[in-house]
């Protein structure tokens, strides 16, 4: 059995319900006023990028494809819209048969995005695209935001290993999106179980202070967890003091020691000092892994310890400091009919204050320069440019409502480290800045 296949429990059932009441609302009037099977073109795309990002990562589609496929009316969704009046019968009706149908194109998981760029653009009747809004936002929202701060700190890091650490400090259902998204952004492990289940993200975990504390001494504890768990295992040293339990690991078990894990304290200079006396110990094959409310700065100022492993929690699920990528859901072209043969016309909103949207049913390329490094994303909506044919960036996802692009997550993992290789150098600097590179719209 594939564990991928099972999904997780949620409280309701189906992700039809994963939506905002307006998109309903919406639909019942569209369906009454005749213009619901209007040929209808949505996008998701961000105004702008979080403040001193230099670009953004795309996580989440494979998830938006799950809730997709799910987005079902079955009686017991039905009968709570009919209870509270939400809609009225006919438009129950027509919701009981919902299939989305359509198409849907996108930037595939893991490649970077910027300003302007249409991640997603959804394609069918008004009726069936509109419903999808707000689990579309959902997914891609939370999961991009993860994922552009798990790239962060894996550049940080370089060649020394990240884990996931963050289920405690959000939503259990969140945590293993999170999970998801950190994988993709270059984490390399997760302590949480249920996305090493749901999503084959390799898993790992020995203890916390507790299990020292439940103890007489740290020597119990240290002997109780290598009886267990082999001299391979990681030993929480800092529950009291340091030096002393550094001695007393090795001393437990031996030379072999995998590994001894700091969550405390002025972790550059208590890293050395464990570096040092592991290697007087004859322990120099033990490795360092260092938590404690990590960013992607704290990670950068670590380069220089004898660090061999990152746990980062609380910053990682929490987006560090952008929990959200501010990507809207719009709707760009529209037919004058239901006519499947009418043409589609270019619709935008014209707001003030940074609001106005570019209408148009769109495509995207990234330009490079003669050392194949990225210049410009390019966005359009007439014919491509002979010379950007190659460099096209949206694949198709959907095709009349059939899933074809699903994909192992550790692809979308290998294509966010080959997009990111092809952007200048300065993309992954933590200086702030405006987006590495331009958007250009032609």
């Amino acid at each position: 059995m594939n564990a991928a296949d099972l999904g997780l429990p949620v409280d309701v059932p189906s992700t039809a319900l994963f939506t905002d009441q307006y998109e309903l609302t919406m639909l019942q009037a569209a369906l009454r006023g005749g213009t619901a099977d209007r040929r209808s073109v949505f996008e998701v795309f961000t105004r702008r990028l979080p403040e001193g990002r230099r670009y953004g990562v795309v996580a989440g589609t494979g998830r938006v494809l799950d809730a997709v496929e799910n987005f079902r009316f079955d009686a017991g969704v039905l009968g709570f819209l009919r209870e509270r009046g939400i809609v009225d019968e006919p438009t129950l009706a027509w919701l009981a048969d919902y299939r989305f149908g359509g198409d849907i194109w996108g930037y595939p998981e893991g490649e970077v995005y910027f300003p302007g760029s249409p991640i997603l653009r959804v394609e069918g009747s008004f009726a069936e695209c509109v419903l999808l809004e707000t689990v579309v936002l959902s997914i891609l929202n939370h999961d991009s935001a993860i994922a552009a701060a798990a790239s962060r700190m894996s550049a940080a890091a370089g060649d020394r290993r990240l884990i996931e650490m963050g289920a405690r400090r959000t939503h259990e259902l969140s945590a293993v999106a999170a999970a998801r998204a950190a994988y993709v952004g270059g984490f390399s492990s997760t302590s949480d179980l249920a996305a090493g289940f749901r999503y084959g993200i390799p898993t790992v975990g020995t203890s916390a202070h507790a299990f020292t504390l439940l103890h007489d001494t740290e020597r119990d504890a240290f002997r109780a967890q290598v009886e267990s768990l082999g001299r391979g295992t990681t030993l929480l040293v800092d529950t009291y003091d340091v030096a002393e339990a550094v001695r007393t690991a090795v001393e437990v078990a031996g030379p072999e020691l995998g590994a001894v894990r700091i969550d405390s304290g002025d972790l550059l200079l208590v890293a050395h000092r464990v570096r040092q006396q592991l290697d007087e110990l004859g322990a120099r094959d033990t490795k360092i892994v260092v938590t404690s409310d990590l960013d992607e700065y704290a990670i950068a100022s670590l380069a220089a310890a004898p660090v061999d492993a990152y746990g980062v929690g609380t910053q990682l699920v929490t987006g560090s400091g952008h929990p959200t990528c501010s990507m809207v859901y719009k709707l760009v072209a529209r037919a004058e009919s239901a006519d499947p043969r009418a043409p589609l016309h270019s619709v935008a909103k014209k707001s003030l204050g940074g609001k106005a949207s570019v209408g148009g049913r769109k495509w995207a390329a990234r330009r490079v320069d003669a050392g194949g490094v990225a210049e410009a994303e390019v966005v359009g909506t007439g014919p491509v440019p002979a010379a950007l044919a190659d460099r096209q960036l949206l694949v198709e996802l959907v095709k009349g409502g059939d899933v074809v692009a699903r994909e192992p997550l550790d692809a979308a993992r290998e294509r966010h480290l080959a997009a990111l290789a092809g952007l200048p150098m300065s993309a992954i600097q933590l200086s702030r800045g405006e987006a590495v590179i331009p958007t250009e719209y032609v």
